[in-house]
């Protein structure tokens, strides 16, 4: 990590520090609850030591300096370097607006459980009863709760302005993180390991579309399988790898044009070669674009990694590796926010009363409750929806209490049916609700579906 002997240079080893040392800090974001005091003072403190290399990174402009005779001078002073200069302040700021957001949930209408564990139930409500469960990987994540109603308006609209600020800074922080590896020079390694031509880079079905005479990016990202994110950044990989094959070609028809400018046939078509190098690479280039802007969020790509690796520039491995932890935290307070929305939302319209639902009631039984229905968080990372969720589907019967009543009625003949109905007659006609066996009714367990 020290940049010597045997270990990396000095770029990559402060861009590893930065790295982990916010993988100690925020590694566990877990909850939206305010910072610990001494992983803030850490952060703090330690960000300091790493970021003050930048101050002696400078470049010299010229100004004018006035003697006491009043003769005037022109003369060269230093200052940080202009990327630096320009960056280095709005990245600190946006880092102070993230702690403060954090800083910001104390006093919280929710709370958090983790995965399995029932919540105390203070008042009889079913809503502290409810399981969550996530449809994603991140099992390990707690799950919010929230009282019955859910959380009030203004707090609502607190974490809807949140959430907009977060979305703000996550995209100022990509924006710097964009230029700042769109300034690093690619590595000789990288060209390397590129292949001779566009088809073996991108595959015989993207290489005919890419080179057909209609050509649309977006109908083209259409007829892809994009179904999860390593598709994507493999498809990414290809065509950023395309670009820089079409580019050297055309590079090297332009030298080859020069060494033989009096054959007049050949510098023709070697013009056209350049002229088509140039245009299929602007079209691999929109086509990046337009990927890139389909999913947002995507992970680094291998040129990425690559100029991140061999990067020498300490200046811009300070700018990107800055902007992309800041990054990671802004996405990860979105992906808390987006969780708590989402279990509000359902908290609010469970706890509303199915319209028309009928009770049914039987003297001298006793009434067993099923198991309530499992409502999942969303993805954590995915943008926030109103669930396609409706009241309503909790007064239909489920499945299982149908095949309950056709197994019932195959077991116990036309007795056990007329008792079935005098049941149904009993609760309106209208629906089943239970199952008469022997002195209880079971309610059916809801069959929901999110």
């Amino acid at each position: 990590m020290s940049g010597s002997g045997k270990g990396v240079c000095t770029a990559l080893a402060i861009s590893n520090a930065i790295t982990n040392l916010c993988a100690t800090i925020f590694g566990q974001l877990w909850r939206l609850e305010p910072l610990a005091p001494e992983k803030k003072a850490m952060w703090r403190r330690e960000m300091d030591w790493l970021l003050c290399v930048s101050d002696h990174i400078v470049e010299l402009v010229p100004t004018w300096q006035t003697f006491p005779d009043g003769t005037r001078l022109e003369i060269m002073t230093s200052r940080p370097r202009s990327d630096l200069y320009i960056n280095l302040p709005a990245l600190r700021k946006l880092d102070h607006m993230l702690l403060e957001t954090l800083e910001s949930f104390r006093d919280t209408e929710f709370w958090y459980v983790d995965q399995g564990i029932c919540a105390p139930d203070c008042d009889g409500s079913a809503s502290f009863r409810r399981p969550v469960h996530r449809r994603d990987e991140k099992w390990w994540l707690p799950v919010p709760r929230l009282a019955p109603g859910g959380l009030r308006e203004a707090t609502r609209t607190q974490l809807e302005h949140k959430r907009d600020c977060a979305n703000q800074i996550l995209k100022a922080a990509m924006a710097i993180n964009s230029n700042a590896l769109a300034e690093m020079d690619v590595p000789d390694s990288y060209h390397d390991s590129l292949p001779k031509n566009g088809r073996a880079t991108l595959g015989d079905i993207i290489y005919r579309y890419i080179t057909s005479e209609q050509f649309s990016p977006d109908c083209l990202l259409d007829c892809l399988d994009l179904s999860s994110e390593y598709q994507a950044v493999e498809i990414a990989n290809r065509v950023e790898a395309s670009i820089y094959v079409w580019r050297r070609r055309g590079t090297a028809a332009g030298r080859s044009a020069g060494t033989k400018s009096s054959w007049g046939i050949v510098k023709e078509m070697i013009m056209d070669t350049e002229k088509r190098g140039d245009l299929l690479a602007e079209r691999a280039e929109g086509l990046l674009i337009s990927l890139k802007q389909r999913f947002p969020g995507l992970t680094q790509t291998s040129l990425d990694m690559s100029k991140i690796q061999y990067n020498k520039d300490v200046g811009k491995s300070i700018l990107e590796s800055y902007s992309r932890v800041l990054e990671s935290l802004a996405s990860n307070i979105i992906a808390r926010i987006d969780d708590l929305l989402y279990v509000d939302e359902l908290t609010k319209q469970t706890d509303q009363p199915p319209a028309g639902a009928k009770v049914s009631s039987c003297k001298n039984s006793k009434a067993v409750n099923a198991p309530l229905p499992a409502y999942p968080v969303p993805v954590s990372g995915t943008a926030y929806a109103t669930p396609s969720f409706s009241p309503a589907q909790l007064s239909s019967p489920s499945k299982i209490g149908r095949a309950l009543l056709v197994d019932r009625r195959a077991h116990h003949g036309r007795a056990s049916k007329r008792s079935l109905l005098a049941v149904a007659d009993h609760g309106g006609g209208a629906e089943v609700k239970g199952m008469l066996v022997t002195s209880a009714v079971f309610d059916a367990p809801l069959a929901t579906e999110l």
